[in-house]
C-alpha cells in the first residue's frame, strides 16, 4: 500500500472514526470563528479544541482547515 492509497483509506474511514464531539468541532470548522470561539460555545478551553482539530485532521487525512471543511461538506457533516 503506497502512502497516496494510505492517505485515501484514512479519509474514507475517517468519517466513521470521529467521535460525537469531534464532529461537533469540525462542523464549527466551517464557521468564520476562531478556536477561541468554538471553545467558548462548546465550553472548553482552546487548548482541548486544538486537541481535537488535530485528532479529526490526522483521522481524514487533511493538514489544513480548508481541507476539513471541504471534507466534512462533502461527507455530510455540517
Amino acid at each position: 500500500m503506497t502512502m497516496l492509497d494510505t492517505s485515501a483509506t484514512m479519509q474514507t474511514m475517517g468519517a466513521h472514526s470521529l467521535t460525537r464531539r469531534e464532529r461537533v468541532v469540525l462542523g464549527e470548522l466551517a464557521e468564520d470563528v476562531t478556536l477561541e470561539e468554538i471553545a467558548t460555545r462548546l465550553f472548553v478551553t482552546r487548548n482541548t479544541v486544538k486537541s481535537q482539530v488535530r485528532s479529526v485532521y490526522r483521522k481524514i487525512g487533511v493538514s489544513t482547515r480548508a481541507e476539513a471543511v471541504a471534507w466534512a461538506e462533502s461527507h455530510g457533516i455540517r
